[in-house]
């Protein structure tokens, strides 16, 4: 049933993921359930970037780490290396991009809510391969066009990463939705 599902997801960090690496027809399958989100005008605005071999994921630790290290004021080590080891740590990393409609016939926050409508599909499927997901959008996406070739009016917007993992994530609750609902 599809409520259990949504209750079951949850953000799932790279470093509880183990060494099981995620096929590719696995993550084909997840970009697929993406590309059904719902979507305004038909802009269909997400664009995604797989880092699926290790050595691709390591490259894009190392820029994070690098680019975080050459423009904090104040680096810290402990971020630098986290910056560095999610990637490196996970069985698949998916750059969420958007790309915006070029006449902008439609407000900016209906194509962000069309990716993140795309990304809660692939974290759905997740959860129901049993692949943990965790969606990071540090400040240093703003440099990503250094790292990636960006369509003009594409920027991306986060980091999707995934992996499988052995232990159950914690239980999780949330408030009455009767505290956060108005009925007229």
């Amino acid at each position: 049933m599809i409520e259990a599902l949504i209750r079951r997801r949850r953000s799932v960090f790279p470093q509880q993921y183990n060494d099981r690496p995620i096929s590719r027809e696995t993550l084909e399958e997840l970009v697929e359930a993406a590309n059904w989100a719902p979507t305004h005008k038909k802009t269909e605005p997400w664009r995604f970037k797989v880092l699926h071999e290790a050595g691709s994921r390591e490259k894009l630790g190392a820029f994070l780490r690098d680019k975080y290290l050459s423009t904090e004021a104040k680096p810290q080590q402990f971020k630098a290396n986290k910056l560095y080891n999610n990637p490196v740590k996970s069985a698949a990393v998916i750059a969420i991009c958007m790309q915006r409609d070029p006449q902008e016939g439609l407000p900016e926050w209906e194509e962000l809510a069309a990716v993140a409508m795309a990304v809660q599909n692939m974290w759905l499927t997740c959860t129901e391969l049993g692949i943990g997901a965790y969606w990071s959008s540090p400040g240093l996406i703003r440099h990503m066009g250094e790292f990636f070739t960006l369509q003009p009016g594409e920027r991306c917007l986060g980091f999707f990463y995934m992996g499988y993992y052995d232990q159950q994530p914690p239980e999780s609750a949330r408030r009455p939705v009767s505290e956060k609902t108005v009925w007229l």
